[in-house]
């Protein structure tokens, strides 16, 4: 019996399932394509995908680095790679809009993944057909700071990359991790969750043999690697809820009745912004007096230090007192 042809529509859909998951600023692996394309429910042997990568490299602007076996494959650095299908203006906009802000709040090397998009957005604003008045649109907007402007820590791009992959695949992961006092120690963790607050990025993972969640910088992990060894990912665990309980802001998740007063200049944004949705505000004199359900957390504290003078008469009642 002759062999089946193999379906042209069949062959096109494994060549853009390939391409979509070749990277730009590193390189992977057919081995890493193959195992890629078995997770998403194509199964193909090696030397198929090592053939479709060869006429793919023969087509497309990707470069294959022989020097190591099984070959690794990345986009050229000017690439075009896989365009986004014809974005309209608004479009456009939002996505160059969404880039100045997120260069503000990531290193750059963090960003090349994004390249191709944000290029195809700026053509497009760019392009003879885009009018005056969207052109100018950019100049009109502009996402500022609540606090003094901070560069973004240095992360390893070799740490986002492994952490990335563990965290996706529910891998364990081995870490090289200094604390801020200056002392590294090797740890073995669980990978739960990613969270930005303000420029830094932070791990949000369990240590193994603890069933507790820690908070780790990003930038102050020397070395990571995935683990070939999963993890069945903690059912109980809510990074929302983590956040919600104040774990980012040093606390342990306690809602408290927090009131004080505060100069009327001074609180005059919480009429607008309030801390809970049932913020209560009273006018006392000169001064505002507030009442709110807060989670407790030395971020609460370190944000009613920051009215100096201007806010007095603090008080904090757990609610299980009530």
């Amino acid at each position: 019996m002759m062999p089946r042809r193999p379906d042209s529509l069949e062959t096109l859909q494994i060549s853009l399932e390939l391409l979509r998951r070749i990277p730009r600023g590193r390189s992977v692996t057919s081995s890493e394509l193959r195992d890629q394309l078995a997770e998403a429910g194509y199964e193909r042997d090696m030397r198929t995908i090592q053939r479709q990568l060869e006429v793919l490299a023969e087509s497309y602007d990707l470069d294959r680095d022989e020097s190591t076996k099984p070959f690794r494959y990345s986009w050229k650095p000017h690439a075009k790679g896989l365009s986004l299908p014809s974005l309209s203006t608004q479009e456009s906009l939002l996505l160059i809009l969404a880039e100045q802000h997120l260069n503000a709040l990531l290193p750059a090397r963090l960003m090349k993944s994004m390249d191709s998009f944000f290029a195809q957005a700026r053509t497009q604003i760019g392009d003879k057909m885009a009018t005056q008045r969207e052109r100018e649109w950019l100049g009109k907007v502009r996402v500022v700071s609540t606090t003094q402007p901070l560069l973004p820590p240095k992360i390893s791009p070799d740490v986002f990359e492994q952490v990335s992959n563990a965290l996706y695949e529910n891998r364990w992961l081995e870490i090289d991790y200094q604390n801020a006092a200056g002392k590294r120690a090797k740890s073995r963790v669980m990978p739960l969750g990613l969270a930005q607050q303000g420029t830094r990025l932070y791990l949000v993972c369990r240590f193994d043999g603890y069933d507790n969640e820690r908070s780790l910088a990003l930038n102050r992990i020397v070395t990571a690697r995935a683990s070939t060894f999963t993890f069945e990912r903690p059912k109980e665990f809510d990074l929302k809820k983590y956040d919600d309980d104040g774990r980012f802001g040093y606390g342990n998740g306690e809602r408290i009745r927090l009131q004080f007063r505060i100069d009327k200049e001074a609180g005059l944004h919480l009429l607008e912004s309030p801390l809970s949705v049932d913020q209560d505000v009273k006018q006392v004199g000169d001064e505002y007096e507030i009442t709110a359900t807060v989670v407790d957390s030395a971020m609460l504290d370190w944000w009613l230090r920051g009215f100096g003078n201007s806010v007095s008469e603090i008080s904090k009642r757990k609610l299980s007192d009530d």
